[in-house]
């Protein structure tokens, strides 16, 4: 788990990380968005630089950052490309899973090899008819002797072409009532039985392969069952969701940093009635906007991260940063295509992949209405009358 890390340490590591981005990442974005590449080399030199371990505890060797720290390598990232960050977070809600709630024998199978790269991971729980409502999966895990035999298909799931295994939801008891007592958290590994489906083709989000995973009697041996008792998977699955929700939160917040970023570069540049846009008072009420939106995001984020690794119950928090971030990502957006006008529809400027990749966030990880609602509950419950 986390160990923390000096402000020092982690200035130094961003620090690295803005380096990277300049040098590796910056000069490729549109040559891998526009073609939907699946960028490679920059995967490699993630894994070098611990980014597939950063949330694993040292003692399985990762690099046990807390999510404050993560969190803001995450909004640096974000800032320029959010396409990479999504290609290490499913691994990480995994391994996080496997952390938490595995068996010593799993987590030293899995964990150090999780943490370097060696193996990448993702998780698996969205089904054609389920997604906000996981009790709806379909997807079933009957025992056989000392086996799992796996049927039913999972949709859009991140990393499903490239990954190496995957933390699957499952029913192993389709029957039980309450429907989530009988849900359950397996590894499934890749071999006979498990297929990749179609990639689907996205608006935004590029570079990153979403695909379905399809289960054909697939066996997978008993130990495989995170924690090793049944009926637990649903609060496994949606417990790593609050890491994963606090991502989700800071490519909000990296992106609507990263938009007012452009805009108010382009606003000092670009001149109409004599002078710079940025010096137009219709501009600076956007700009005026989109900064505080910015800073917002970044800050409920933080709040959220913080939360998470005092080891609290955050999923209000974590539900806050998500739905405001999200928003503000869009928002900014938005607003710095119209600042940029006309050539924010040219695909030769970054922009328009900031809008395109904004909306997914909404929408991803827990709609932002199931996001409201979640913060609601959690409110009453905590001022009660």
């Amino acid at each position: 788990m986390a160990t923390g890390i000096s402000a020092e340490e982690e200035a130094a590591f961003l620090d690295s990380i803005d380096r990277w981005l300049e040098r590796r990442v910056i000069p490729q974005v549109m040559h891998h968005d526009h073609g939907d590449i699946w960028p490679a080399e920059l995967v490699a030199e993630m894994a070098e630089m611990g980014l597939f371990g950063a949330t694993i505890g040292r003692d399985h060797g990762g690099l046990g950052l807390p999510a404050t720290t993560y969190a803001r390598i995450v909004m640096t990232i974000s800032s320029h490309w959010m396409a990479l960050t999504g290609i290490f977070n499913s691994h990480l809600i995994m391994a996080a899973a496997i952390e938490r709630f595995g068996t010593p024998q799993q987590k030293a199978r899995w964990l150090p090899r999780m943490a370097t790269g060696e193996i990448r991971g993702g998780l698996a729980l969205t089904e054609p008819n389920a997604g906000t409502d996981l009790q709806a999966i379909r997807t079933v895990a009957r025992r056989e002797g000392d086996q799992y035999v796996i049927n039913g298909t999972k949709t859009w799931i991140s990393n499903a072409i490239h990954a190496d295994c995957f933390a699957v939801l499952v029913k192993t008891d389709p029957e039980a009532s309450p429907r989530y007592t009988g849900m359950s958290l397996v590894i499934a590994d890749k071999h006979e039985g498990l297929t990749t489906g179609r990639k689907f083709d996205k608006l935004g989000y590029k570079s990153i392969d979403t695909a379905e995973l399809v289960f054909d009697d697939y066996r997978i041996p008993a130990d495989q069952l995170i924690g090793g008792v049944e009926g637990q998977g649903f609060f496994q699955a949606t417990g790593g969701l609050e890491l994963g929700r606090v991502n989700v939160a800071a490519r909000g917040a990296g992106i609507a940093e990263g938009a007012l970023r452009l805009a108010t570069d382009y606003a000092q540049t670009r001149q109409t009635m004599g002078k710079p846009i940025a010096e137009h008072q219709a501009i600076q009420l956007k700009l005026g906007e989109m900064v505080t939106r910015a800073r917002a995001a970044r800050l409920l984020t933080m709040d959220a991260a913080a939360a998470y690794d005092r080891g609290e119950r955050c999923d209000m928090e974590a539900g806050m940063a998500k739905y405001f971030a999200s928003e503000a990502a869009f928002e900014n957006a938005q607003e710095a295509m119209r600042i940029f006008g006309g050539y924010s529809y040219s695909k030769e400027y970054p922009i328009e992949r900031y809008y395109r990749d904004a909306m997914f966030l909404c929408i991803g990880e827990g709609t932002n209405e199931m996001q409201r609602m979640i913060v609601a509950r959690q409110w009453v419950k905590r001022n009660p009358v």
